[in-house]
């Protein structure tokens, strides 16, 4: 299927989708004409991918362990080795980092517009 139809497919846009094939992530094949040509067998690597970008990985970190999803009924998920579990707990540790910083904040805010 060319490029249009695969993005209304996987409810990815073309742009992403020719931004995952730059980033290393998504291989098509090219028509004669040189259009992008998918296969319905791309469709759960995009979801994969969209699944693991939602998470929050960033697109070198999917390339480096996209080997690692699993697509099952109850959507993707990843099948951790030691250094994908270190990725992971390294993002979710600056995830708490932000938060306790945004929490921090609030309270200051809180305190600057509480009547004495």
């Amino acid at each position: 299927m060319l490029i249009s139809e695969f993005a209304a497919r996987t409810g990815v846009s073309a742009r992403a989708l020719r931004h995952y094939e730059h980033r290393e992530l998504l291989a098509a094949e090219r028509d004669t004409n040189g259009y992008r040509v998918y296969a319905e067998s791309d469709v759960p690597r995009v979801l994969q991918i969209k699944a693991m970008i939602n998470a929050g990985l960033a697109t070198s970190t999917i390339r480096r362990y996209i080997d690692c999803a699993r697509t099952g009924e109850h959507g993707t998920t990843l099948e951790m080795c030691p250094e994908l579990r270190a990725e992971v707990d390294a993002i979710s540790a600056h995830i708490d980092q932000q938060q306790a910083m945004l929490n921090d904040t609030k309270q200051r805010l809180c305190t600057l517009t509480s009547k004495n």
